[in-house]
C-alpha cells in the first residue's frame, strides 16, 4: 500500500470518527499513521574500541564523525561498566599529563575528531570487572543540547603510547607492567 493510500485511509477514518461535530479543518486533516522519522544522527562513532585491562582505569577510542552542517559537542559519556570522563593529553611543565577535557570534544561541521591513545579519549574511571580482549562494551555519548549517541566498542589488547591509567598516576606516562596488557 502506498503512503498516499495510507494517508487517504487515515483521513477518511479521521473524518468518520470526528463526525459532524468537528470543524472542516479538523475533519480534513489526516491523522498521522506513524511518528515522523527521526532526523539523521548528528554524530556517529567509527571503529570504536576499548583498551583491555585486568584492573584499574582504561580508555575507549574511535573516530567521531559529524556529517551535519553544524558543529557538534560531546559533553559527557556513560557506560554500564564504569563511571566515565572525557579526557585529553596535554603538555604541562614539560611532561605529558592526562586531564579532563574542559568544554568537551567539539567536532566541526562535516569533520571528524580522533579519539586515540596519547590524545583525546573516553576514560573508564573504575571498571566494575576486568575488560578482556573481545568483550563488547556499551557507551552513550551526551551531546550539547541533550541528544545522545549509543555505540558498542570491542576490547583489544594494546600496550602502545605507554600511557598509565593506574590510580594515582593520573595521566603520567609510565612503563609499569600493571598499566599495560
Amino acid at each position: 500500500m502506498s503512503t498516499r493510500t495510507v494517508l487517504a485511509v487515515a483521513a477518511v477514518t479521521c473524518a468518520l470518527l470526528t463526525g459532524c461535530g468537528g470543524s472542516p479543518e479538523t475533519a480534513a486533516a489526516p491523522a498521522p499513521t506513524q511518528a515522523p522519522s527521526a532526523p539523521a544522527a548528528a554524530l556517529t562513532v567509527r571503529d570504536p574500541w576499548v583498551k583491555a585491562a585486568d584492573a584499574g582505569m582504561t580508555a575507549a577510542f574511535g573516530t567521531l564523525v559529524n556529517e551535519t552542517g553544524t558543529d557538534v559537542t560531546v559533553t559527557g559519556a556513560t557506560s554500564p561498566v564504569s563511571p566515565m570522563e572525557l579526557h585529553t593529553m596535554a603538555m604541562e611543565d614539560g611532561k605529558m599529563v592526562m586531564k579532563p577535557k574542559e568544554g568537551g570534544f567539539v567536532i566541526k561541521a562535516g569533520a571528524t575528531h580522533e579519539l586515540g591513545p596519547g590524545g583525546d579519549h573516553l576514560m573508564l574511571m573504575q571498571p566494575s570487572a576486568a575488560i578482556r580482549p573481545g568483550d563488547q562494551v556499551a557507551f552513550t555519548l551526551t551531546l550539547a543540547g541533550g541528544g545522545t549517541v549509543a555505540f558498542t566498542a570491542v576490547a583489544k589488547p594494546f600496550a602502545g603510547a605507554q600511557e598509565s591509567y593506574a590510580p594515582g598516576m593520573h595521566g603520567m606516562p609510565s612503563a609499569t607492567a600493571s598499566a599495560h596488557s
